[in-house]
Protein backbone atom coordinates (compact mmCIF):
# COMPACT_ATOMS: atom_id res chain seq x y z
CA UNK A 1 0.00 0.00 0.00
CA UNK A 2 1.36 2.98 -0.65
CA UNK A 3 0.38 6.40 1.34
CA UNK A 4 -0.87 10.45 -0.14
CA UNK A 5 -2.64 13.03 0.12
CA UNK A 6 -5.23 13.67 -2.26
CA UNK A 7 -4.10 16.93 -4.19
CA UNK A 8 -7.34 17.74 -6.57
CA UNK A 9 -10.64 15.90 -6.49
CA UNK A 10 -14.20 16.57 -8.49
CA UNK A 11 -16.95 14.93 -7.26
CA UNK A 12 -18.87 15.90 -10.32
CA UNK A 13 -16.98 14.31 -13.05
CA UNK A 14 -15.43 11.53 -10.63
CA UNK A 15 -11.75 12.50 -11.06
CA UNK A 16 -8.53 13.62 -9.42
CA UNK A 17 -5.41 13.06 -8.67
CA UNK A 18 -3.53 12.08 -5.17
CA UNK A 19 0.09 12.69 -4.77
CA UNK A 20 2.21 10.06 -3.12
CA UNK A 21 4.40 10.86 0.42
CA UNK A 22 7.00 9.01 -0.68
CA UNK A 23 8.17 9.97 -4.40
CA UNK A 24 5.96 13.08 -4.70
CA UNK A 25 4.86 11.42 -7.83
CA UNK A 26 1.06 12.12 -8.70
CA UNK A 27 -1.05 9.76 -9.80
CA UNK A 28 -5.11 9.74 -11.60
CA UNK A 29 -8.10 8.58 -9.24
CA UNK A 30 -11.38 7.78 -10.90
CA UNK A 31 -14.16 7.37 -8.77
CA UNK A 32 -14.37 3.49 -9.60
CA UNK A 33 -11.12 3.03 -7.52
CA UNK A 34 -12.26 4.08 -4.41
CA UNK A 35 -13.38 2.62 -1.10
CA UNK A 36 -14.31 5.48 0.96
CA UNK A 37 -15.41 8.88 -0.36
CA UNK A 38 -12.65 11.78 -0.57
CA UNK A 39 -11.70 15.20 -1.06
CA UNK A 40 -8.92 17.51 -1.32
CA UNK A 41 -6.24 17.33 1.29
CA UNK A 42 -7.76 14.12 3.09
CA UNK A 43 -4.49 11.27 3.82
CA UNK A 44 -5.52 8.18 1.96
CA UNK A 45 -4.08 4.73 1.57
CA UNK A 46 -3.63 3.45 -2.15
CA UNK A 47 -2.69 1.12 -4.31
CA UNK A 48 -1.52 1.22 -8.19
CA UNK A 49 -2.96 -0.67 -11.08
CA UNK A 50 -1.67 0.40 -14.99
CA UNK A 51 -3.93 2.22 -16.71
CA UNK A 52 -4.89 3.31 -20.82
CA UNK A 53 -2.35 6.32 -19.78
CA UNK A 54 -0.15 5.46 -17.28
CA UNK A 55 -0.51 4.54 -13.72
CA UNK A 56 -3.91 4.78 -12.20
CA UNK A 57 -4.29 4.88 -7.88
CA UNK A 58 -7.25 2.12 -7.07
CA UNK A 59 -8.72 0.91 -3.84
CA UNK A 60 -8.16 4.25 -2.14
CA UNK A 61 -9.23 4.64 1.08
CA UNK A 62 -8.89 7.43 3.33
CA UNK A 63 -5.88 7.25 6.32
Amino acid sequence: MNNGTVKFFNTEKGFGFIKEDDSAKEYFVHVTGLVDEIKENDKVTFELQEGRKGLNAVNVRRA
